[in-house]
């Protein structure tokens, strides 16, 4: 099965899914950027709930994923490692991972896309899984297996191949199981044993 995925910031459990148990992934570099959806926001779990942390944009002459640019609007990087630190440092996998996560934070890309691809990467490396990805070279319009607007923070589609399943989280005995957050709060809470999660 070759799945067609949109980028992702620290992308949910559901799209790591997708990369781990397709034969090949695609990921959609011409698709024209949206706003409120996992391309540049992610999902935690905190004392108060769910919290969702957002890299804000630079609203310019293109709106094509692969050229928009990060802002530095807002000192949003510390404000990210600090509600990451506040949500995880309790976890039982945060002090071991911190020191490969924290540079997402300190160091800048100017795109988005170049931004969220050093993630995957770096999170296929800690999950330890080696999936077989390439970028598109121009729009695809329609894929048999297509989940670029299925995987969605507010609209999700349904979807037959993925079932969130507990596992252990920080705060379950306060808000109870939260299903599909970013796969930072699979790796913090599960560490090596992610993969077999996925």
């Amino acid at each position: 099965m070759e799945a067609l995925l949109s980028t992702t910031y620290f992308g949910p459990i559901q799209w790591y899914q997708k990369l781990y148990r397709a034969e090949h992934v695609v990921i959609e570099q011409w698709e024209s950027f949206q706003k409120q959806t996992y391309r540049n926001r992610c999902l935690i779990a905190t004392t108060q709930g769910i919290q969702a942390l957002t890299v804000p944009v630079v609203r310019g002459e293109t709106s094509l994923i692969k050229d928009i640019r990060i802002s530095d609007h807002g000192n949003w990087r510390h404000l990210h490692w600090n509600a990451l630190q506040s949500a995880y440092g309790e976890s039982p996998f945060f002090e071991y991972y911190q020191d490969d996560i924290r540079p997402f934070f300190t160091q800048r890309w100017d795109y988005l896309f170049d931004f969220n691809e050093a993630i995957r990467q770096k999170i296929c490396e800690l999950i330890d899984i080696s999936p077989q990805v390439s970028l598109t070279k121009s729009f695809n319009a329609e894929a048999d297996h297509d989940f670029r607007e299925a995987i969605n923070p507010k609209h999700p589609a349904p979807d037959a191949d993925f079932e969130s399943r507990p596992y252990y989280q920080v705060y379950q005995q306060k808000h109870g199981f939260i299903p599909n957050l970013s796969i930072l709060d699979l790796l913090m809470n599960m560490g090596p044993e992610s993969i077999f999660y996925l």
